[in-house]
């Protein structure tokens, strides 16, 4: 069963700009050839999209942040390093999230560098690895920023729609300022996995292809209109996904990795054409209207 052409969409197509492969090593391969890939995309697509950038990506390629704004895209904040700054969702050894007294210091860093790149402050968030809190929500209220794209949709599963938070628990609406806007996740199914990672839709756009995220994304469809919200599409993407990535033992320095084969699958050209197929399948079976975070934000109020 579609989703009814009717139920039209607000999507959010937020690029996270870090170091390769959810930023376990520390080259920039993706931010450097993923993203001119992703701007010929957009802009023959017609659509803008937020790139949320760590301080060190901008500082690091402060031409790329240049390019990407003069695109007409949105540029965003994404932490100084990719350190974690909100509440641990899913453990990971040796990673560990920032006392919330480290959390202003750190986006006030990261900012700095971000707008001395862009020309401009950023006004819009994402938390490295969704890792969200109400410290982190707070800090960003007090620095101005409109819009967190941070809330995981697929692990806390309350909040379909964006919100604004409360000061005292950032996972329930309240009379903040700042728009936070969840993570798009398959909340139709029964999730078998402790942490609902198997709602969540990254990558599956590359892994499994579009067609199988357009029925993930009917499913939440249905689940948003019985509840009578309006229906809001938000995703995260890595210009890591759109350059090829090695498949297997990553060295460098005094260590190694080997990631799961998911997390590399169909890096590069694949990835390009299945979201170039996810664009147009938004835009038929849900009229979709693309718009930055920040955009959003203003269209909410």
């Amino acid at each position: 069963m579609m989703a009814p052409r009717s139920r039209s969409a607000r999507v959010v197509f937020g690029f996270d700009m870090e170091t390769d492969i959810g930023s376990w090593t520390p080259f920039y391969k993706g931010v450097v050839e993923g993203t001119p890939r992703l701007l010929a995309l957009l802009a023959g697509k017609g659509i803008p999209a937020t790139f949320f950038f760590t301080g060190d990506a901008a500082q690091q390629h402060p031409e790329v942040v240049r390019t990407v704004r003069d695109a007409g895209h949105e540029v965003g904040n994404h932490s100084l390093h990719h350190e974690t700054m909100g509440d641990e969702i899913i453990p990971i050894p040796g990673i560990k999230p920032l006392l919330p007294e480290e959390i202003p210091g750190r986006l006030r860093a990261a900012e700095a560098l971000i707008t001395r790149a862009l020309g401009r402050k950023p006004v819009s968030f994402r938390a490295p690895r969704l890792w969200g809190s109400t410290a982190l929500v707070r800090t960003l209220e007090d620095l101005g920023y409109v819009a967190d794209a941070s809330y995981p949709m697929f692990f806390y599963g309350k909040q379909l729609a964006p919100y604004h938070p409360s000061a005292r628990d950032w996972r329930r609406s309240g009379r903040m300022k700042i728009l936070e806007i969840p993570n798009v996740a398959d909340m139709g199914m029964r999730s078998r996995d402790a942490h609902g990672r198997d709602r969540d839709l990254w990558p599956q756009f590359r892994t499994r292809g579009h067609e199988f995220v357009m029925r993930r994304l009917e499913s939440f469809a249905r689940v948003v209109a019985r509840e009578r919200l309006p229906l809001v599409l938000c995703f995260y993407f890595h210009p890591w996904e759109f350059a090829a990535m090695p498949q297997g033992l990553i060295r460098y320095g005094e260590g190694a990795i080997l990631p799961a084969k998911f997390i590399v699958k169909h890096c590069g050209a694949v990835a390009l054409r299945e979201l170039a197929r996810l664009i147009d399948g938004l835009r038929e079976r849900f009229d979709a209207r693309f718009m930055t975070a920040q955009q959003l934000a203003a269209d909410w109020r």
